[in-house]
């Protein structure tokens, strides 16, 4: 994958599963130097810097100068495709559970076996 497809894409830029645990973190957070990232994560501070610096390219992180850090927040408004793409999914498998509900429901409302029948065998 190219870099710039993760510069200017959110669905890549938040495929990749640290930069969502660097989201995560910054929505339980307001306002996190990268060293507060680092220790919260585990991780090396290039990479996380790396990591910031995507996010930061597709507008999802802001970092704001205070003092000697830098302060990274999070612009969730950024991540409002990804809410309408998942949103449109929920809706999609809300209709297909309706749906199985709906069979389930007339299924169990008609006989699945009809009434045995008296036999005529042996009477005659």
């Amino acid at each position: 994958m190219s870099r710039t497809s993760t510069t200017h894409d959110v669905f890549v830029a938040i495929a990749e599963p640290r930069r969502r645990q660097i989201i995560e973190l910054l929505s339980r957070h307001r306002g996190l130097a990268v060293g507060a990232i680092v220790m919260a994560l585990g991780l090396p501070q290039p990479a996380v810097s790396k990591h910031l610096s995507v996010l930061r390219g597709v507008g999802i992180v802001s970092v704001k100068k205070q003092g000697q850090s830098r302060m990274y927040e999070l612009n969730l408004d950024q991540l409002r495709p990804v809410d309408a793409w998942v949103k449109s999914l929920e809706r999609h498998w809300e209709q297909q559970l309706d749906r199985i509900r709906a069979r389930a429901e007339r299924h169990a409302e008609s006989p699945t076996n009809p009434p045995d029948e008296p036999s005529n065998r042996g009477t005659a």
